[in-house]
This record gives C-alpha cells, structure tokens and sequence, in this order.
C-alpha cells in the first residue's frame, strides 16, 4: 500500500465534477499491490478461456500478479484451477503446459494428486517403502482450489473466496446477453493472438469502455460505424461499454458470412455490444461472431492483452476467419498508442487525474468509481494491512 493512501473522494462525484484516479493507480507499486487484493483478488478476475484447455488432462500453468496457479480440465471435463503447488513442501507442480496422463505428480518427492486435486499418493512419506504415515490425512492434504466460473468461455476467478457467488454479482449482464448462453467455438489457433502494451491495464479497461475516440483512433471503423451511431452502456457499479447500431457482418469474395447464432432476436441484426465486466475483461458480440479480452497486469506498467475469437459453429471458413482475426488485430493495435500516451502522462506529477465529457464519458467515469468503492472497502477491511 502507499504509505499515504490515495484520495479518492474526487472520483465519487457526479460526472460533471469528478475527478479521475490519481496517478498512483497506474505507476506507484504500492498503490498496484493495493489494488491488486481489492479490485482483482477479492473480486471475479478473468483468467484465462477454457478453450486453452480443449481435451481431458490438459493442464496450464498460469502465474496471476504473482500468484501460481495450475488449470486442469479434469477426468469428468470440468475445469478447475488450483494453487500450482505441493501442500508437502510448497513445490511448483507442472512448469509447462502439458497433457495429465495419469496424476499430478510433483518432482520433488513425487507426491501425487488427481485430476480433481484429491491427494492419492505420498511415497515413502512413512519412511522406506511405506507410503503412508497416520500424521499424514490424504484427506485433508488435496491441492487448494480456487473458486471458479466459466461463462462466456472466460475463466473467473476469486483468488480471495470472498465474493458473492458470479451469478449473483453478474445478474443483470448475464440477463442482458442470455442470448448468447450457448456453446461458443473458439476458432482455433488463427483465432487468437496477444498484444503486450506498456500501460497500466486500467488504461486498457477505460479506452475500451468509449466510443468517443472512434472519429481520430478508428477512422476505418468509424467510417461505417460512425460516432453518432453508438450508445453508452451504463449500469452503476456492475458494469459499462458501448453498443453500435450499425454492424456490418463481415462478407468473403464468394459472397460468404459466417453463420449466425441460433434464435437471436432481431437486434443484433445490425446492432453490436462492447462491455467490459470489472474487472478485466473485455467482451464483444455480434450476430455471427463474439470475442474476449483477458487483460493479465504485469506490474503497474505493463499489460498483456490475450484475445480469443468465437463462432456460432465449430466449422467456419478459413480465409473468412483468417480476415476477421486481422481485422480485429488492426484495430486493437490502432489502440496502442493511445494507452501507452496516457501511461506516459501520468507521470506528470501535477496530473489530477483528468476529467471526464459528461456527455461521452460515462461508462469510463462508472469504472473509475467501481475502483475507487473497490479500494475503499479494502481500506474498510479489518484485514488492511497496516
């Protein structure tokens, strides 16, 4: 934590006279490890997609703001994520991504778990050729698992376990989308890509929530989907983004589209939604095609974005696919600039956070004050550290 907690009570005002996050949310160490319990631990983070886990016995090991974490798609095809560590003497367990053809074993003393993170083997651990030892309950020794959600493909997680259950905190955003509570296909492995940006990941999170920008940053985009044509997506305290009215479906040579998901209303004909759910993840969908953005914090100055494309069908054309990866990577790299400019600028000691177009900057300005009540109740904890 900082050693003077940041003032946050300018960021809480009504948009016309607020003030955005001061300059140690996206540059002070201390105000990052913060934030990292209140905003990301003690809350539903994205993760990763469970696309990466295709088949049973995959397992991924992830490191999450420093946190080691294992992703295993266990013998029932459930995934399930645990601490990426022996409860005998606290040894990372799997360093690479790789197929679990029988248990979890760990390469120290060879400790042994299950798929569903149950102890089943402890060699020697009574001595010599005995391989149990009544001080040792199996029971209570199985890997710790970190509560979990999958939905929309995106893993969540509550590192801390004090949340109220996802659908309980997403209630309203998953109503809003229920159309597209259906199998999703990832479209494999032209279907996604990275992008590593030098900026606090926040800074990600409040670009993406605007529209504002598109006329100077987007001018391909924006000249079919024009500024005019876009709304704000505004619900206190859950969730923001923007919406278009004009979605043009993307079209092959031959006259092809993708195909389009099953039983949507009308809407989305030629309309199309951008929500971030807070934390840190961006979400888009479409009529034949969504995507998600997992922002991973690097520290207060780096992030990196992993971008995942979705289907209505497992099946999609090649070249079509192909373009349309492309063509969302051009647009999410003509972003680039953007995010890297503000981080820069806030290291101008002076900088009081900015303000915010009462007009067009309401679902970045509801982010703002998500962390900033996010922080303050980890001050209001009884376990704030001193």
């Amino acid at each position: 934590m900082a050693k003077t907690p940041t003032d946050l009570s300018t960021v809480a005002r009504p948009i016309a006279q607020a003030n955005g996050l001061p300059n140690a949310h996206y540059t002070d160490p201390r105000t990052f490890d913060e934030e990292k319990q209140s905003v990301l631990f003690d809350q539903w983070a994205g993760l990763a997609v469970a696309a990466d886990l295709p088949d049973i016995g995959d397992a991924v090991p992830i490191t999450f703001l420093g946190m080691p974490l294992l992703l295993v798609r266990d013998k029932s095809g459930d995934v399930r994520v645990f601490q990426n560590t022996c409860r005998h003497r606290g040894m990372i367990l799997v360093e690479e991504p790789r197929k679990i053809e029988g248990a979890i074993r760990c390469p120290y003393h060879s400790w042994c778990y299950a798929t569903d993170g149950r102890l089943i083997s402890t060699p020697h651990v009574g001595g010599p050729g005995q391989n149990t030892h009544e001080g040792i309950d199996r029971a209570l020794l199985g890997l710790v698992e970190i509560r979990s959600h999958i939905w929309m493909d995106v893993i969540y997680v509550n590192i801390s376990g004090t949340a109220a259950p996802f659908e309980d905190v997403h209630a309203d955003l998953l109503a809003r989308w229920a159309e597209f509570d259906k199998p999703l296909h990832h479209g494999g492995a032209d279907s996604r890509f990275t992008l590593e940006v030098n900026c606090n990941w926040k800074l990600a999170v409040e670009n993406y929530c605007e529209s504002y920008h598109l006329p100077w940053v987007h001018p391909g985009l924006n000249s079919y989907s024009r500024l005019e044509d876009h709304y704000h997506i505004e619900e206190d305290g859950k969730y923001s983004g923007q919406g278009t009215l004009v979605y043009r479906q993307l079209t092959g040579e031959d006259g092809k589209t993708f195909p389009d998901f099953d039983a949507i209303s009308n809407k989305w004909d030629t309309a199309a939604e951008y929500i971030t759910v807070f934390p840190n993840v961006l979400l888009g969908v479409h009529r034949d095609h969504t995507f998600a953005i997992v922002l991973t914090p690097h520290g207060p100055e780096r992030t990196v974005e992993h971008i995942h494309l979705y289907y209505a069908q497992p099946d999609t054309d090649t070249d079509l696919r192909a373009r349309n990866t492309a063509q969302w990577k051009e647009v999410f790299k003509e972003d680039v600039f953007v995010v890297e400019g503000m981080q820069r600028g806030r290291h101008a000691v002076t900088f009081d956070g900015g303000r915010f177009s009462p007009a067009m900057d309401g679902p970045t300005h509801l982010f703002h004050r998500w962390v900033a009540t996010q922080v303050e109740a980890g001050r209001a904890s009884p376990h704030a550290a001193e």
